[in-house]
Protein backbone atom coordinates (compact mmCIF):
# COMPACT_ATOMS: atom_id res chain seq x y z
CA UNK A 1 0.00 0.00 0.00
CA UNK A 2 1.29 3.20 -0.82
CA UNK A 3 1.23 6.31 1.03
CA UNK A 4 0.47 8.04 -2.22
CA UNK A 5 -2.63 6.72 -2.73
CA UNK A 6 -4.04 6.62 0.38
CA UNK A 7 -3.27 10.65 0.70
CA UNK A 8 -5.43 10.39 -3.12
CA UNK A 9 -7.88 8.53 -1.43
CA UNK A 10 -8.47 10.32 1.22
CA UNK A 11 -8.43 14.11 -0.77
CA UNK A 12 -11.19 12.29 -2.33
CA UNK A 13 -13.52 11.39 0.39
CA UNK A 14 -13.41 14.86 1.66
CA UNK A 15 -14.66 15.85 -1.77
CA UNK A 16 -17.39 13.65 -1.66
CA UNK A 17 -18.02 13.95 2.02
CA UNK A 18 -18.34 17.55 1.87
CA UNK A 19 -20.52 17.65 -1.24
CA UNK A 20 -22.87 15.22 0.53
CA UNK A 21 -22.95 16.93 3.41
CA UNK A 22 -23.31 20.65 2.07
CA UNK A 23 -19.75 21.53 3.50
CA UNK A 24 -15.97 22.75 2.34
CA UNK A 25 -13.78 19.88 2.17
CA UNK A 26 -11.74 20.95 5.23
CA UNK A 27 -14.76 20.88 7.29
CA UNK A 28 -15.26 17.53 6.13
CA UNK A 29 -11.62 16.44 7.26
CA UNK A 30 -11.89 18.20 10.90
CA UNK A 31 -15.05 16.07 11.20
CA UNK A 32 -13.73 13.16 9.66
CA UNK A 33 -10.63 13.86 12.47
CA UNK A 34 -12.70 14.44 15.77
CA UNK A 35 -14.50 11.33 14.93
CA UNK A 36 -11.65 9.05 14.39
CA UNK A 37 -13.43 8.33 10.91
CA UNK A 38 -9.91 9.28 9.10
CA UNK A 39 -7.88 7.41 11.18
CA UNK A 40 -9.41 4.90 12.75
CA UNK A 41 -11.54 4.11 9.63
CA UNK A 42 -10.39 5.52 6.34
CA UNK A 43 -7.14 5.34 6.32
CA UNK A 44 -6.73 1.30 7.89
CA UNK A 45 -9.37 -0.06 6.03
CA UNK A 46 -8.12 1.69 2.37
CA UNK A 47 -7.24 -1.71 1.04
CA UNK A 48 -11.12 -2.44 1.29
CA UNK A 49 -12.80 0.74 1.05
CA UNK A 50 -10.91 2.08 -2.00
CA UNK A 51 -12.91 -0.25 -3.53
CA UNK A 52 -16.24 0.42 -3.18
CA UNK A 53 -18.66 2.87 -5.18
CA UNK A 54 -18.99 6.75 -3.72
CA UNK A 55 -22.29 6.35 -2.64
CA UNK A 56 -21.77 3.19 -0.60
CA UNK A 57 -18.57 5.36 0.97
CA UNK A 58 -21.00 8.19 1.73
CA UNK A 59 -23.26 6.18 3.82
CA UNK A 60 -20.73 3.70 5.62
CA UNK A 61 -18.96 7.00 6.53
CA UNK A 62 -21.55 9.36 7.65
CA UNK A 63 -22.69 5.93 9.66
CA UNK A 64 -19.64 5.65 11.04
CA UNK A 65 -19.29 9.02 12.73
CA UNK A 66 -23.14 9.01 13.59
CA UNK A 67 -22.40 6.25 15.73
CA UNK A 68 -19.37 7.92 17.42
CA UNK A 69 -22.60 10.92 18.83
CA UNK A 70 -20.87 13.31 16.14
CA UNK A 71 -23.86 15.57 14.35
CA UNK A 72 -23.36 15.74 10.11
Amino acid sequence: MSAGRELTFVVFMMHILAAAWSMSPSEAYALCKRSGALDKYLVPHYDVLHSMGANALIEDITGYIRERGFEI
